[in-house]
C-alpha cells in the first residue's frame, strides 16, 4: 500500500491503520468517538496527504475548465474555490473536487485519492482545443485538515496571515510555521476549519507544529473513523458510496453543481439533459434507538424493496442513527417513512432533509 509522507508521524502517535483505496491511512489514534467530539468541540487535525492536487494553468484555463467541469470555473473570482463534478459523456460522476482560483489563469484541483489518476487522464483528454497545461503534482504535497470551532485560533499562531477575511470556500497564499504554503478555508466535518497544503518536504514540520500550537486547545490527531462519521452527520457524500459513474449529480440530490446555461457546452451535459429526471434519489433518513442502518442495507416500503443504504452510523453528536440512501424518487419526499433491513428486522426511518448537523456560526 501507499503511504502518505506522513505516515512516520502516525506511528509515533501510536496510530492503528486501515487499507484506503490503496493508501495505508490512520483510522484512529485513540477511539472513534473521542476523535469525533474532539472536533466538534475543539479541533482536529487530519493527513489527507492522499489526496489529489492537480494544476491547471494557461492563456485558456477557465475555459478549458468550464468545458471539462460541470460548473462554470472561469465564474470563480481569484482566491475564491467552488465544489464541482468532473462527469462522463452520459452524466456519470468520475469525480466530485474543488476548484480553486489561484490567478486569472491558474487553477488548483483538489480530487479523491482513488480517482486521482481517472480524473487526470479525463483532463488530459479534454484539453486539446485549449492553450493549457495539467499537471497532477500530488507526490509533491502533502495536505493537512485542521477542523472545530478552535481551528482558526490554533493556525492563526503559526501565520502572520490575517486569517479573518478569508472566508468558507477561499484560498490564499500564505506561510505556516515559516513554511510556504496555501491555507484552503474548506473541510468535510461540517465544521469551521483549514485544509493546509504545503510541499511535501515540511509535512512532518508543519504537522508537529500545529498540534504543539494547539495542545492547550484541545487539538488532537483525528483519524478516517471519526472523519467519517463527522461528514455523515454534515450529509456530506463520499465518492464509492454515495457517488459513481453510475450515478448522476441529479440523482445525488446535487443537481445545484450543475449548469446547463444556454449555449454552454461540456462533457458530459447532453447525458445530463436526458436525465434530470431520475427514478432514485439520495435522501438521508433518521431512526430512533441505537440500531444503525449500515451501507448496503436494504430498504423498503411495505414488502416491496425501494432502494440501499449507502453511509450509516449512530450519530455521536445527535445520539441516534442517521444514513444517507439511494431510494425510488416517489418515496423520497421529506417525512415519508422507510422501512430498513436491519440485519433481520424491519426498522422504521424517516425521510430527512440534508444536512443532518449544522454548525453554529
Amino acid at each position: 500500500m501507499a503511504k502518505t509522507v506522513l505516515h512516520d508521524e502516525h506511528v509515533k502517535l501510536g496510530a492503528s491503520f486501515t487499507d484506503f483505496g490503496g493508501w495505508d491511512m490512520p483510522v484512529r489514534y485513540s477511539s472513534d468517538l473521542a476523535e469525533h467530539h474532539a472536533v466538534r468541540s475543539a479541533a482536529g487535525a487530519f493527513d489527507i496527504s492522499h489526496m489529489a492536487e492537480i494544476f491547471v494553468n494557461g492563456d485558456d484555463a477557465a475555459a478549458f475548465l468550464d468545458h471539462a467541469l460541470i460548473g462554470v470555473a472561469s465564474e470563480i473570482a481569484v482566491g475564491g474555490a467552488k465544489y464541482s463534478m468532473i462527469c462522463n459523456a452520459d452524466g456519470g460522476i468520475i469525480d466530485d473536487l474543488i476548484v480553486y482560483r489561484l490567478g486569472e489563469d491558474s487553477f488548483l484541483i483538489i480530487a479523491n485519492a482513488g480517482n486521482r489518476h481517472a480524473v487526470a487522464h479525463a483532463l488530459h483528454d479534454r484539453k486539446d482545443q485549449f492553450a493549457v497545461v495539467v499537471e497532477d503534482q500530488s507526490d509533491d504535497w502533502a495536505l493537512i485538515a485542521v477542523q472545530g470551532p478552535k481551528a482558526t485560533s490554533i493556525l492563526q499562531t503559526l501565520t502572520d496571515t490575517d486569517l479573518t477575511p478569508l472566508k468558507y470556500y477561499s484560498i490564499a497564499a500564505a506561510t505556516v510555521d515559516g513554511a510556504s504554503a496555501y491555507l484552503c478555508r474548506t473541510g468535510y466535518t461540517g465544521e469551521d476549519g483549514f485544509e493546509v497544503l504545503i510541499s511535501a518536504e515540511h509535512a512532518s514540520q508543519v504537522w508537529n507544529a500545529i498540534l504543539n500550537a494547539g495542545a492547550d486547545q484541545g487539538i488532537i490527531a483525528a483519524g478516517l473513523a471519526c472523519r467519517d462519521t463527522l461528514r455523515l452527520e454534515a450529509g456530506m457524500p463520499l465518492y464509492g458510496h454515495e457517488l459513481d459513474e453510475d450515478h448522476t449529480p441529479f440523482e445525488a440530490g446535487l443537481g445545484r453543481v450543475v449548469r446547463l446555461d444556454e449555449n454552454r457546452d461540456f462533457v458530459g451535459r447532453k447525458g445530463l439533459e436526458k436525465r434530470q429526471e431520475p427514478a432514485e434519489r439520495l435522501v438521508g433518513i433518521v431512526g430512533e434507538g441505537k440500531r444503525a442502518a449500515r451501507a448496503e442495507y436494504q430498504i423498503f416500503a411495505g414488502d416491496a424493496a425501494i432502494g440501499e443504504v449507502t453511509s450509516g452510523a449512530l450519530s455521536p453528536t445527535l445520539g441516534y442513527p442517521v444514513a444517507m440512501a439511494y431510494v425510488a424518487t416517489e418515496h423520497a419526499e421529506v417525512g415519508s417513512v422507510v422501512s430498513v433491513d436491519i440485519r433481520g428486522t424491519m426498522t422504521d426511518f424517516t425521510v430527512v432533509t440534508l444536512p443532518f448537523y449544522k454548525r453554529n456560526k
